[in-house]
């Protein structure tokens, strides 16, 4: 099997533009299959696999044609410390502004050649979106995320891919066990604050992104969330919670701004979605006033506590049997149908291949039912509905009148 080292442009660039003739960097190697992953400096999101020394050098045309041994003299020139581990060995020839690397491991004295490959620069990133959206144009959006669970992870990595390239992020929890089942976060994770988690699998998609985060509870910090509903071109409201959802969209209302109300319901049996635009229903203007609703979807005994679901005398061994949970294959096409809303509003007046669908999707509410469960038990199946009776398994939309007795938007 013939090794792969890949080179991030950007760095290698960084690196030629400095003047130096040789730098020592890092190589992280996923064992068993022979790809190193090379940096000169420290990247954004922590490195993934097995650490090794890496050595960039500068040659000239003749050193390059014999760049193995070049990179066998370098390699006997480091400390026998550094050789306990495999050495990759950069060598990098410029020639009018053009630039060739030859990459080698080296392991104890042994050299082989490895191919190279580039992970390029920002305008490469996503050629294969092109046509379909307008990728300089969604560069430039921002959109906020409030509740970064299994709702708003998923959501934001999503728009990350389509090409979005600024992002503020909300949370004040930390990924916790009973998460992962739900999360895209895994056990390597446990314990970190959602915010960095979900900024670095952003920057894992889009390198380039930049992400603002706050670990905040939002409750409690109303004027930073007004500042970031403000300078967003897109709020989605991912939370578990009713009090923060009423505060998100009273800052919706009063700037004018468009936003996005997510949520599965009891057990992930279902979902909807509420969109807010200027002038139009507000999220009040669904729900009524803001009150606690029996059918959030609570998933963390700590957090059904905190809002009073689960009274303090009730033991956790019984707590635990009272959270709701669902599976992340129901939240998903919840999830699914966010991000094509979220893209129909960041492209809004942008000619690009989703641009039917901002002609079709024209609905201010929408639900979803994953199961003939609760409140869709009287929902026809889905292979059977012969007088076209709301089933399960689709979506249907709602078109909503302002309510004039509405507290928020009046």
């Amino acid at each position: 099997m013939e090794p792969i080292v890949y080179i991030y442009q950007d760095h290698l660039q960084d690196f030629w533009n400095s003047g130096q003739s040789q730098c020592f960097g890092a190589a992280f190697e996923w064992k068993g299959e022979q790809v190193y992953h090379v940096y000169i400096k420290y990247p954004q999101v922590a490195p993934t696999g097995y650490s090794m020394p890496c050595l960039f050098r500068v040659v000239d045309t003749d050193d390059y044609e014999k760049a193995e041994d070049v990179a066998l003299s370098v390699y006997a020139s480091m400390p026998e410390e550094a050789k306990r581990v495999p050495v990759v060995i950069v060598c990098i020839h410029v020639e009018d502004t053009n630039v060739s690397s030859r990459a080698f491991i080296v392991d104890d004295g042994r050299i082989i050649e490895a191919v190279v490959k580039y992970v390029p620069r920002k305008s490469e990133l996503y050629t294969r979106s092109k046509g379909l959206l307008e990728v300089g144009a969604l560069e430039a959006k921002k959109v906020l995320i409030v509740g970064l669970g299994s709702g708003g992870a998923p959501i934001a990595v999503e728009l990350a891919k389509a090409g979005v390239g600024h992002f503020i992020l909300m949370d004040f929890d930390r990924i916790e066990l009973h998460n992962i089942a739900r999360h895209i976060c895994g056990v390597n994770e446990l314990g970190r604050l959602k915010v960095n988690a979900v900024k670095d699998a952003i920057l894992l998609k889009n390198p380039y992104a930049q992400v603002e985060t706050y670990d905040i509870d939002m409750n409690k910090h109303l004027d930073i969330l007004e500042k970031c509903v403000a300078e967003s071109d897109l709020t989605i409201a991912a939370t578990d919670e009713y009090a923060s959802r009423y505060n998100i969209n009273a800052r919706l209302v009063k700037l004018g701004k468009v936003g996005l109300f997510g949520r599965a319901v009891t057990r992930a049996e279902g979902g909807d979605i509420l969109r807010v635009r200027p002038g139009g229903p507000c999220y009040a203007c669904l729900t009524g006033n803001p009150i606690y609703h029996q059918n959030d979807e609570i998933t963390d005994v700590r957090r059904a506590r905190e809002l009073g679901v689960i009274p303090a005398y009730v033991s956790d061994e019984d707590a635990h049997a009272m959270v709701q949970v669902g599976l992340s294959t129901d939240i998903a096409p919840i999830n699914n149908m966010m991000v094509k809303l979220a893209l129909n509003e960041l492209s809004r007046g942008i000619e690009c291949g989703i641009s039917s669908l901002i002609e079709e999707l024209t609905y201010d509410y929408y639900i979803w039912a994953n199961r003939r469960d609760f409140q869709f038990a009287n929902w026809a199946p889905f292979n059977r509905n012969p007088n076209r009776h709301l089933t399960i398994l689709r979506w249907y939309g709602v078109k909503l009148k302002k309510d004039s007795e509405c507290l928020e938007c009046r």
